[in-house]
């Protein structure tokens, strides 16, 4: 988790690469479990609490056989800033969502935009207070969302 040999924005940007590798393994509980005290915001859809969370994405998002999203969730471009003296943070970055299954080309674009995030330390610990997801671009969701038109 955090380690206090880490400065506070090595284990933030720690935290943003935590929520892609969870997704993109199709672990929603752990993935859920980031947001336990944090608000989840993408376009209309606000929630709050882990469980809820969980329960979104495990009804939105697409696990192929293998138990994964066959994503890779790609973050840069990462801003970080700290106010150490009451224990927060702010963060924007950009993310891509590749994506390959059989069926699609072997190496896709599925999504881009931007996250804006919001970080609390609590009892010495950097957590989510709030995730902020904006889409920019979409290419083919088939395979990633559920419920999407077949070609």
């Amino acid at each position: 988790m955090s380690s206090p040999s880490l400065s506070s924005a090595r284990q933030i940007e720690n935290l943003i690469a935590r929520y892609s590798h969870l997704v993109d393994e199709g672990d929603f509980a752990a993935f859920g479990a980031l947001f336990d005290d944090a608000d989840f915001v993408s376009g209309d859809v606000s929630i709050r609490g882990g469980k809820a969370i969980e329960d979104l994405v495990s009804s939105m998002l697409v696990v192929h056989d293998d138990g994964t999203l066959r994503t890779r969730h790609i973050t840069t471009n990462i801003l970080i800033e700290v106010n150490e003296n009451d224990d927060t943070a702010v963060a924007r970055s950009y993310y891509n969502i590749l994506q390959a299954v059989p069926g699609l080309l072997p190496l896709q674009m599925v999504a881009g935009g931007r996250y804006r995030d919001r970080f609390e330390r609590r009892d010495g610990r950097w957590s989510f207070a709030r995730r902020e997801i904006t889409i920019d671009f979409t290419g083919d969701t088939r395979y990633h969302l559920k419920g999407q038109p077949a070609a």
